[in-house]
C-alpha cells in the first residue's frame, strides 16, 4: 500500500502543477514529498469538487491524490483547498530558500507543509489559523517541520514582516496590514473576493520606493470570507468591476491619486488599475 500511495503521489504531483502551467520544477518536488494524507483530518475522507462534499466518501488515501476539494468541516465550509490552485498561486510567490513566509488560514497544514518545503530548514513559515481546534490539529500534522510555527489567531493584524504572505481566505480589498508586513520585493497573494462571490487570486509586489506597486489577477477563485477582512461597500464594488469586466488586464495597485479612467476598481486611498507600475 505505501508504495502505491508513494508512486500516486509523484503522479499527482505531475499532473497537478502541469495541470496549473506550473514551470518551476521545486513546485512538483514540493507536492511530492508531502503525504496530503497526514493533512486530511481521519479517514474516510469526504472527496468533491466545486465546493461539494459528500459525494464520495473513502478510506483509501490514492483517491487524495487528485485535483479534488477534501472536507475538513463541511458545516463549516471549509476544505483542503484544490491542488491545482494552489501549486498556481504559491507558484506566483516565487519563494526561495531561507525566505519568511506568513500564511493567513492554515487549515490542516496541508499548504503550510508545501510551503515550508519550499523555503526550507533555513527559512520561517508562520501560519495563521483562526479555528482554535483547526490551528491545534495543524500545529500537530506540522511537528516535524521546526522551520514552521503555528499561531492559532486572526492574521489581519500584528503580521512580522515577511518575504511573502499567502492568504487562503477572501478579503474584499488589500488589507493594510498585510501590505505593511512586506519586506521591499516582497509578495502578497491572496482571494481578492466578496464574501459569499466570486473573486480572483490577485498578486502584489512591493517595490523598494513609489505609489505604484505591482499587481496582477491570476486566476478565479471561490474561498470562504476572511474575517475581518470584509467591507460591506467596497465588497459592492468589488463585484461591480468582476461584472465589467477587464480584470486580466489590472497592472498595479497604486495608493493616492485622482480617479483615472485606468482604474479598474478604487477603494479608499488606493486603486487597482490597468496602467504599469512603471
Amino acid at each position: 500500500m505505501a508504495d502505491r500511495v508513494r508512486e500516486r503521489r509523484q503522479a499527482y504531483a505531475s499532473e497537478v502543477t502541469r495541470s496549473a502551467h506550473v514551470q518551476d520544477p521545486r513546485i512538483e518536488a514540493a507536492f511530492a514529498a508531502v503525504p496530503r494524507e497526514d493533512f486530511a483530518g481521519s479517514p474516510p475522507w469526504r472527496i468533491g469538487s466545486g465546493g461539494l462534499f459528500g459525494l464520495t466518501s473513502s478510506d483509501d488515501p490514492v483517491r487524495l491524490y487528485e485535483d479534488v476539494l477534501v472536507a475538513i468541516d463541511a458545516q463549516r465550509g471549509i476544505n483542503n483547498g484544490q491542488p491545482s490552485l494552489h501549486a498556481q498561486s504559491i507558484a506566483a510567490l516565487e519563494l526561495k530558500e531561507g525566505e519568511t513566509v506568513v500564511q493567513v488560514g492554515a487549515g490542516l497544514g496541508y499548504y503550510t507543509a508545501i510551503l515550508a518545503q519550499l523555503v526550507g530548514p533555513m527559512g520561517r513559515v508562520i501560519a495563521y489559523e483562526i479555528a482554535p481546534d483547526i490551528a491545534e490539529q495543524a500545529a500537530a500534522n506540522l511537528a516535524r517541520y521546526p522551520q514552521v510555527e503555528v499561531r492559532a489567531r486572526s492574521g489581519v493584524e500584528d503580521l512580522p514582516l515577511a518575504d511573502a504572505i499567502y492568504v487562503n481566505a477572501a478579503a474584499s480589498h488589500p488589507l493594510r496590514p498585510w501590505l505593511d508586513a512586506l519586506k521591499p520585493g516582497g509578495r502578497l497573494v491572496f482571494p481578492l473576493q466578496a464574501a459569499g462571490s466570486s473573486g480572483a487570486m490577485l498578486i502584489v509586489t512591493r517595490p523598494d520606493h513609489g505609489q505604484a506597486w505591482p499587481a496582477r489577477l491570476l486566476t478565479g477563485v471561490v474561498f470562504i470570507a476572511c474575517e475581518g477582512g470584509q467591507d460591506t461597500e467596497m465588497a459592492r464594488k468589488l463585484d461591480e468591476a468582476f461584472r465589467r469586466g477587464r480584470a486580466e488586464r489590472v497592472r498595479s495597485l497604486r495608493f493616492g491619486g485622482a480617479p483615472s479612467e485606468k482604474d479598474w476598481v478604487r477603494g479608499d486611498g488606493w486603486a487597482l488599475s490597468t496602467d504599469p507600475a512603471g
